[in-house]
């Protein structure tokens, strides 16, 4: 009789090693939990298989946020990038978003190096088969070679690799990203359990040979001059070095007509792919389908890495045979002689309806398994990261019997990511936009620090000397604003020419230098000659000062939104409500909320199909049940 062999070693094991894995697992590690990270590939840690970048508008706000609660993407984009950009520069500073290209082995190589050296983290190579559950709760995991491994609790980061397939054409590989060993038994598990599944796809673009690439057809791109880094804990001198550039083309009319004469052999319009794309960054047949009145499209050249030949031609994501694609490729300004490396192709994959988890990203059912990444129907390296993280902490809490990290719409980007997953039905990979934040002005990727750090300290993942860090850094922003609101400027002709000559109108009667700040076109550091006083700052804190002072109004508007906001997010909702109980519920907004069961009703007024009127019914009804918080504050 066979006997299967357990490991009782863990408390916590993560299942999947790519941004979301990584990210769980160090922060379980760190906060004490003997942990296991199991990857199908150990070459495939913090894998990069689509685009060679950290960041970009909206996402390099996640990578803030995930620095800020003592995450690791941040400081390790900071060692490996070879490009930087602070995007939107010219507009206002809450659609700031710095965006940083990565050399993908080195990011790669680096965390798992992280990962390797990190105390209480063993990495472990094999194929996750079965989830294990007693009464509700679950036990562990089983691997291919029929090892059993207990843990407290387990997290899901499986990403793209569950039953994945690889499209190109007609070519269909079972594989995962890059040719990798996909994982094809862990879904019937999880059904077994009753997870419910769905099947989404994205896709990546070819690679290019840079031998065969004419890059003086093609405008560069550079970077900062001077490069900002992603880790509040990276010192800025560390990143000033020499960068790559990037390049830009554009399909034409001839790339449209090999599309449309070839969409017949597309699996996207064929009906060979059955999962969900993404609307929001579309393959190049989709974008000459759905915008056919636009005669090119832009197409950024990107290097893999500083020892590579490989380029990444982002933009032209596609899954199209590869007779089709040197065609199409070769149709493109610069890319005349085009070798394609790596071919696009198009990847469909098992992920789960992410209305089954806590905004903890625990699973409702199932006590003790968190989950994170692309699994949850999201889509993105930023994306994925943030996600680990909240699940590996709160993974962690759960085995210390401590009340979970929560992050609201209101405090952070990671918040408005978790809550649309868990809130609102997905039917295609969710990416993370600035437009899905209705706070922006407070939520800037600038200021992620002062939103989010204490929340870090709190569950052990920032250390004293940061706390400590941010302390002094608060402090010295209320200070000077406040001495700002003290030192006064005359309406003098020699403070008149100083202020015309930076551009500024003259003072009719006395200011003070806060106020002069407040005009559009003087910042603080300009009011510098006139300011003989001023102490030393650091740049990153005279951005406040800048913010603060300017946005005032601004951001004590949004405030007051958010204390309304607040108001109903304390509004709770007991676990084991029977909405058949609420009576003047209408039956859709009785199933939505049977079925999403949200923790507050603030949560309830984001389900779609809940209308405001069935919200009143449901406060009566807390309210004649005397829920604790229901009573109107």
């Amino acid at each position: 009789m066979k006997t299967t062999m357990v490991i009782d070693d863990y408390d916590a094991a993560v299942v999947g090693a790519g941004h979301a894995g990584c990210e769980a697992a160090l922060a379980c590690a760190r906060l004490g939990l003997k942990t296991i990270v199991f990857t199908v590939s150990v070459n495939s840690i913090a894998l990069m298989p689509c685009n060679p970048n950290v960041g970009g508008s909206s996402k390099g706000h996640l990578v803030r946020e995930i620095d800020a609660l003592g995450g690791e993407m941040g400081k390790n984009i900071d060692k490996t990038f070879i490009q930087s950009k602070m995007l939107n520069s010219s507009k206002g500073p809450a659609v700031h978003s710095l965006r940083a290209q990565a050399d993908k082995d080195d990011y790669s190589r680096t965390m798992r190096e992280v990962l390797e050296k990190q105390e209480n983290l063993d990495i472990k190579q094999g194929e996750v088969t079965d989830l294990l559950i007693e009464n509700g709760k679950v036990t562990g995991v089983k691997i291919n070679t029929g090892i059993v491994y207990t843990a407290k609790t387990v997290v899901l980061c499986t990403g793209v690799y569950l039953k994945s397939r690889c499209l190109c054409g007609e070519a269909i590989t079972y594989t995962g990203p890059n040719g990798l060993q996909s994982a094809n038994h862990l879904s019937d598990s999880l059904r077994e359990a009753g997870i419910e599944l769905q099947r989404f796809k994205t896709g990546t673009p070819a690679r290019i040979a840079a031998k065969s690439i004419d890059f003086s057809k093609m405008e560069p791109q550079y970077g900062d001059k001077r490069v900002v880094p992603f880790s509040f804990s990276t010192d800025p001198e560390s990143v000033q070095k020499e960068q790559v550039p990037c390049f830009l083309t554009y399909t034409n009319a001839r790339t449209h007509e090999i599309i449309r004469n070839n969409l017949d052999r597309s699996p996207m319009y064929s009906g060979v792919i059955e999962g969900k794309g993404p609307r929001y960054c579309p393959s190049i047949e989709d974008k000459v389908v759905k915008f056919s009145d636009k005669d090119r499209h832009q197409v950024f050249l990107e290097p893999e890495g500083l020892h590579t030949d490989e380029w990444y031609v982002d933009g032209m994501s596609s899954s199209m045979p590869e007779d089709v694609q040197i065609q199409m490729y070769r149709s493109v300004p610069g890319l005349e002689h085009a070798q394609i490396v790596r071919n696009a192709y198009a990847i469909e994959y098992d992920c789960i309806k992410a209305k089954q988890l806590k905004p903890s990203l625990e699973f409702k059912k199932i006590e003790g398994l968190f989950s994170g990444g692309q699994f949850n129907g999201s889509s993105g390296y930023e994306e994925a990261a943030a996600q680990g993280l909240i699940a590996g902490i709160n993974a962690a809490m759960y085995f210390k019997g401590q009340e979970p990290l929560v992050i609201d719409r209101s405090e952070g980007y990671i918040g408005v990511l978790i809550d649309d997953l868990v809130t609102k039905e997905s039917f295609e990979p969710y990416r993370m936009m600035t437009s899905r934040a209705e706070y922006r002005l407070l939520l800037r990727q600038d200021n992620a620090d002062i939103r989010l750090r204490r929340m870090g300290y709190r569950v052990g993942l920032i250390s004293d000397e940061q706390m400590q860090h941010l302390e002094n850094k608060e402090k010295c922003i209320k200070q000077e604003i406040e001495r700002l609101k003290n030192v006064k400027a005359g309406a003098n002709k020699k403070m008149s020419d100083f202020l015309v000559s930076i551009g500024s109108t003259p003072l009719t009667t006395g200011s003070s230098l806060e106020e002069l700040i407040r005009r559009p076109e003087i910042t603080y550091e300009m009011l510098e000659p006139v300011d003989v006083d001023r102490p030393k700052l650091d740049k990153e804190i005279i951005e406040q000062i800048n913010i603060e002072i300017k946005y005032r109004g601004y951001i004590e508007r949004e405030e007051r939104q958010v204390n309304q906001f607040k108001k109903l997010e304390k509004k709770r909702i007991p676990d084991d409500i029977d909405y058949n109980d609420v009576s003047g519920i209408r039956l859709e907004a009785r199933q939505k909320l049977s079925d999403f069961r949200p923790v507050s009703v603030g949560q309830a007024v984001r389900i779609q199909g809940v209308s405001p009127a069935d919200i009143q019914v449901l406060l009566v009804y807390l309210k004649s049940k005397k829920i604790k918080g229901s009573d109107d504050e």
